[in-house]
Parts: C-alpha cells; sequence; structure tokens
C-alpha cells in the first residue's frame, strides 16, 4: 500500500499578513536608519571634538618647542660717540624714531600666512589653551580646533582690536564655556615675541551675526546702543555661536590689554 505524500496548497497572501510584513520591513528601516543617526551623533559631538582637541594640543606642543628654539634676541647695539661740533662741544646723534611697542600705534605688524597657526591663546578660568590661526574659515582653522583671527583685525598686543572666533560645540570646541568669563579675568595670547595679558572687561550675552560693529577698532554693539567702548585702546574681542547647539545668535566677550612681556 502506497502512502500519500500530502500536497499542501499556498494560499493567497491576506491583507493582514501583508500589513504585518509592510510593518516589519518599516520597523526594520527605522531601527536601522536610528541606528545611523546615533553614530552620526556621536561622530559628530565625540569624535570631532576628540581629534580636532588632541591636533590643537599637538600643535600648541609644536609652537612652543619652535619659539624654545629660537636663538635668543639680540642686545642693543652700543650708541655711536658724539659727534664733535666746530666749537668743540658735543653734538647729539640723530637715530631713527624707534618702531611704536605693543599696544601703541606704530609701524604695522606683517600679517602671518593665511590658516597657519602662529600664537597661543591661554584661559585660565575656562582651562583654555589652544592655537590661534590666521583666518576664520571653517575647514581650515575651526573645525580643526584652532581659534580664528579675524584678518582685518589688529594683531594680538597691538593698538585696535584683536578679533578671535572659535567653535562652542562640536570640532574641539574652545569656547564652549565663554559664557563663563566675568570682568578682571585674565586672558592671555602667547606669540614668537611676546605674552600679552588682557583682562576681561564686559561680555555681550548675545547679539545678532550681523553685528559686526564689535569687531571695530573700538568696539560697539551696534544693535545693542548701551554696550559700548569709547576711547581707542588695545581690546581683545572673543566672539561664538549661542545658545549652545545652534548659530542663531552671537556671544560677545570684550577684554583690554593690562600688560606685555617680552620673550
Amino acid at each position: 500500500m502506497r502512502e500519500r505524500i500530502p500536497v499542501v496548497v499556498q494560499g493567497r497572501p491576506t491583507r493582514r499578513s501583508r500589513a504585518a510584513r509592510a510593518l516589519w520591513t518599516g520597523a526594520e528601516l527605522a531601527v536601522t536608519l536610528g541606528a545611523v543617526l546615533l553614530l552620526l551623533v556621536v561622530h559628530q559631538l565625540w569624535w570631532t571634538n576628540r581629534q580636532a582637541q588632541h591636533a590643537a594640543r599637538d600643535q600648541v606642543g609644536r609652537l612652543e618647542r619652535q619659539w624654545d628654539a629660537r636663538p635668543p634676541a639680540p642686545g642693543p647695539a652700543p650708541a655711536p660717540a658724539p659727534e664733535e661740533g666746530r666749537t668743540g662741544g658735543a653734538r647729539a646723534v640723530r637715530s631713527a624714531p624707534p618702531a611704536g611697542p605693543p599696544g601703541r600705534a606704530g609701524s604695522p605688524t606683517p600679517a602671518p600666512p593665511e590658516d597657519r597657526a602662529y600664537a597661543v591663546l591661554r584661559i585660565p578660568r575656562i582651562g583654555l589653551t589652544a592655537p590661534i590661526a590666521q583666518g576664520v574659515g571653517k575647514a581650515a582653522v575651526l573645525n580643526r580646533g584652532y581659534v580664528g583671527h579675524y584678518p582685518h583685525s589688529a594683531q594680538p598686543g597691538r593698538a585696535g582690536n584683536a578679533a578671535l572666533a572659535g567653535h562652542r560645540n562640536t570640532h574641539g570646541e574652545p569656547f564652549r564655556h565663554l559664557d563663563r568669563l566675568r570682568p578682571g579675568d585674565t586672558v592671555l595670547v602667547d606669540t614668537a615675541e611676546a605674552r600679552y595679558t588682557y583682562a576681561v572687561r564686559r561680555t555681550l550675552p548675545r547679539t545678532t551675526p550681523g553685528d559686526g560693529t564689535v569687531l571695530a577698532a573700538v568696539p560697539y554693539s551696534s544693535v545693542h546702543p548701551a554696550y559700548r567702548f569709547t576711547a581707542p585702546g588695545a581690546y581683545l574681542t572673543l566672539t561664538t555661536c549661542t545658545p549652545q547647539y545652534t548659530s542663531t545668535y552671537r556671544l560677545v566677550v570684550w577684554a583690554v590689554l593690562r600688560s606685555t612681556q617680552s620673550r
């Protein structure tokens, strides 16, 4: 007696089974998309910071080694003996006028090469040590964890307004805690020639990105007229985005030059 093999006849999929498969596929896609977004957030908030902070620390060390390896500056040349006049008395020798010292008007300091780190910013209050590079381009400067120097502003230590920008979140976020600065806090700028010590004078908590007068030689806010300096001097302006994780407004901190220490 032969055994019969049962034949299974596949029925057509019902609407309920098709809906279930669609829901399952949608759930898988949602989980996959969520995982990708999570990885992107981790990369943006953690990995870019780690990379940029490491690169910034390395650049600071490189600058300091370069400065330490420089030969000492030659001392001043001895003054020539006074020239004898016809009457036998001494006649003064005219010398060229000296270049203006830091923080005062004088011969302009040559601009550093574009995108090149050439100074170090230190803010003890917020534990910041970061290289300063010429320019404020994102890819070339800011995204590397550097602080950028606005090219048309004064150089640190010179008369006018030395203006700097930095990220507040991601890419090293050197200005993350800029809002913690208070009047009187110390801001140091080290260059190959000198250390410039500034004292924080005032903070503008929020202004528009177009408030460009905060970078003027004598800085002030055209949006908030109460925030204004009126006398020429040697200013340092620090700018970053606010609130955190947005670029809607700008936070501005102003400082004034307090002392200069030559290397």
